[in-house]
């Protein structure tokens, strides 16, 4: 995901910009994410047994390779970075890095505490960040596509937390879902879920977006409301925290994120509109 925020970022703040330079950016995005990932799923093995097994099993037979993939997206991020040769632009890849630590690392951990969205802002604001610095552009475009994005990937945590509920709680976690409780939580992820649209709107206008963007986006509101009308449950039961409740909560998350990459993907198609327009649409 990070690699279409990073290509669609720089495909709508810099009008000048070549192909080849947005895929440039996309790597850097793409290769800082795989990092944070990286160090992420080998301090997260143990919570991964109880919500995603899978995960768990690989990175457990990745051994101390996992850590080798780690140092190898880093420095290509950093290489990346510095290859750009803007100090500015290396030092926030840096701290996108540096965040990363922060929020997987032990003893700050901070992804089994309440600041957990406010860090996941951070990681989706970087790229457009960096962006920015690369080309000393600070505009009401740069902050608004900033906050959008960063938004977007705070609120995309919330719905990944649905996936972890069970094994944030058994560890003792301290995240907004775990506080508030299981349908209360999910209840907020939708209403967040919702607050995005008129940002993501003002985007399109702020940009002057293709229709299509308008189009997509329009197609991904309609499908989640015909997925909360049929799944009235959440809405009707008063157990909290059942069975029921969890296994929904794990399909809506999968269904969140599914949405949160289309709608970058699509952002990112509409900047290369900007530079390709379909004159048939």
């Amino acid at each position: 995901m990070l690699f279409m925020i990073s290509m669609g970022s720089a495909l709508l703040l810099q009008s000048t910009l070549s192909l080849e330079q947005a895929v440039y950016f996309g790597l850097i995005g793409f290769c800082g994410w795989s990092s944070v990932d990286a160090i992420n799923n080998i301090c997260d093995v143990d919570l991964d047994e109880h919500s995603d097994p899978s995960r768990a099993e690989y990175t457990q037979k990745l051994g101390n390779w996992g850590f080798g993939i780690y140092v190898l997206f880093s420095g290509l991020a950093l290489g990346g970075a510095f290859l750009s040769r803007n100090l500015v632009a290396t030092l926030v890849i840096g701290l996108g890095l540096l965040i990363g630590i922060f929020y997987s690392v032990p003893p700050f951990r901070l992804r089994q505490t309440p600041f957990k969205a406010a860090v996941n802002f951070s990681v989706g604001a970087i790229p457009v960040l960096f962006v920015a610095a690369f080309y000393n552009v600070f505009s009401v475009n740069v902050i608004a596509l900033m906050t959008l994005i960063g938004v977007t990937t705070a609120v995309n945590s919330l719905w990944e937390d649905l996936a972890d509920f069970i094994s944030d709680s058994e560890s003792h976690a301290k995240t907004v879902l775990v506080m508030l409780g299981f349908r209360r939580g999910l209840m907020m992820t939708i209403v967040l879920g919702y607050c995005l649209i008129p940002l993501m709107v003002y985007i399109g206008f702020l940009f002057s977006l293709h229709l299509s963007y308008y189009i997509i986006l329009s197609v991904c509101v309609v499908y989640m409301s015909l997925r909360l009308i049929t799944q009235r449950l959440i809405f009707t039961t008063d157990i909290e925290d059942s069975d029921a409740l969890l296994k929904m909560g794990e399909v809506f998350a999968k269904d969140f994120v599914i949405l949160a990459i289309v709608q970058t993907t699509n952002l990112m198609i509409n900047g290369l509109l900007q530079f390709y327009p379909l004159t048939l649409l």
